[in-house]
């Protein structure tokens, strides 16, 4: 019997289900507590009154116009111009504008001939399809049907065709101005920070690494979660990519475009820049796996132990510098604190140079491969592969063009000297 209960005790604490953990397995992205819900709601605060301030105006200019007549196809109509207007182009919401006025008509004639039914209905979505085709509409082509269908589900039946075609005619209209009056935002702050967070993840993964090699062989569960990290930053950096197309499309027609730093030329290259640092990571941690697969079970070297701490300390330095190139970028391209710009970016050549210089004095050191095959794999692969992050990282000999900030490079005082790793990692 206790045997049968112990095996029986697994199935039963399994079958224990908590209401909170069967609503996060129905809901995965449940917030986690109340403090979570304004900061969901808070980047959307601005399209919620835009688009709730629009269809009011819609409704308060057609119901001047048509008083006593209660229909909502006024603010329905510039509730879906406003959406439309509002993501990319403003070509592109003159084209999904089209398409909705398309539906609306449509839903209009087909309701006021024959009435509202299934045969009916059928026919609205059919006709809003194939005048959307005829005119080209591409990929807002569903916009049609869409809009016919909701004209039908609000429209009063009883009411005039022509007030409803008026109607639709005040929703967009007011929609449109209301979309050049308060256009879209650009959102150069969460493109900064989204290129930040690319940063902050590739300095806290070196510091990870660096922290290891201090102290001795990775172990291969740490080379796995290195490279699921590299991974992470991957989809980090898609992401970020992203973000920086979406400020240079929302700035195509904009009027807010005209009072908003264009930033997107200089985040683009650090995302790429950043992309090639992430490459050389991936390559380190490549051959550092090769080298820790390829060793023996003997007591480390002292010329081993001097080579691990020297990497590490080189890891740190370039993880610092990482870090003071995203105060350099959110300076220039985030909160716009230029005037301090210049002190950022001596503090991160400074970084650099101190890597640049230890990177230097490590080449000098001669490992015999016919002695030690692994640790001639991780002094080769491993220099090279920082060699290439340092030469990203060295602003100062890069290409200006990219990087306006690079105009004005400020005059560094001397760097330290190439044995200031062997002070150790806690200088």
């Amino acid at each position: 019997m206790p045997a049968r209960a112990e095996r029986r005790a697994p199935r039963a604490n399994r079958s224990r289900w908590t209401p909170r953990q069967l609503l996060w397995w129905l809901w995965p992205t449940m917030p986690s507590s109340w403090a979570e819900v304004p900061a969901r709601l808070r980047p959307g605060a601005v399209q919620i009154a835009r688009l709730t301030i629009a269809a009011v105006v819609a409704y308060v200019v057609a119901d001047a116009l048509f008083p006593g007549i209660v229909d909502l196809t006024a603010p329905l109509t510039a509730l879906l111009v406003v959406q439309a207007s509002t993501v990319g182009t403003l070509l592109m919401g003159v084209v999904r504008v089209g398409a909705v006025l398309t539906g609306v008509l449509v839903a209009i004639a087909v309701t006021s001939a024959v009435g509202l039914s299934w045969w009916s209905l059928a026919i609205v979505i059919s006709a809003s399809l194939v005048v959307a085709m005829v005119l080209r509409l591409g990929d807002q082509t569903l916009e049609a049907p869409i809009s016919a269908m909701l004209i039908l589900a609000v429209a009063t039946p009883g009411g005039a065709a022509e007030v409803r075609v008026a109607n639709t005619l005040i929703g967009t209209l007011v929609g449109i101005a209301f979309s050049v009056i308060v256009p879209v935002a650009i959102p150069n702050a969460r493109a900064s920070e989204a290129v930040r967070r690319v940063i902050r993840s590739q300095a806290g993964l070196m510091n990870e690494i660096a922290m290891t090699l201090g102290d001795r062989p990775p172990h291969p569960d740490e080379l796995r979660a290195w490279t699921d990290w590299s991974d992470d930053i991957v989809g980090e950096v898609r992401a970020a990519t992203a973000l920086i197309d979406e400020v240079r499309k929302s700035r195509r027609l904009n009027p807010r475009a005209l009072a908003t730093a264009a930033v997107d030329p200089g985040l683009r290259g650090a995302i790429e820049r950043l992309g090639r640092v992430l490459a050389a990571q991936r390559a380190m941690v490549v051959a550092i796996g090769k080298q820790a697969t390829a060793g023996t079970d003997a007591p480390p070297t002292e010329e081993e132990r001097e080579l691990r701490a020297a990497l590490a300390v080189v890891l740190d330095d370039l993880a610092e510098g990482l870090r003071a190139y995203g105060d350099l970028v959110d300076a220039e391209y985030g909160r716009g604190l230029r005037d301090r710009a210049d002190a950022m970016l001596s503090r991160m050549l400074e970084i650099v140079g101190e890597a640049r210089a230890v990177l230097t004095e490590l080449r000098l050191l001669a490992v015999d491969p016919r002695e030690r095959l692994d640790l001639s794999m991780l002094h080769g692969s491993v220099l090279t592969a920082l060699e290439h992050m340092v030469e990203q990282l060295d602003l100062e000999h890069s290409e200006r063009a990219a990087d306006p900030w690079l105009r004005r490079v400020p005059v560094l005082g001397e760097r330290l000297p190439a044995t200031a790793w062997r002070r150790g990692r806690d200088r």
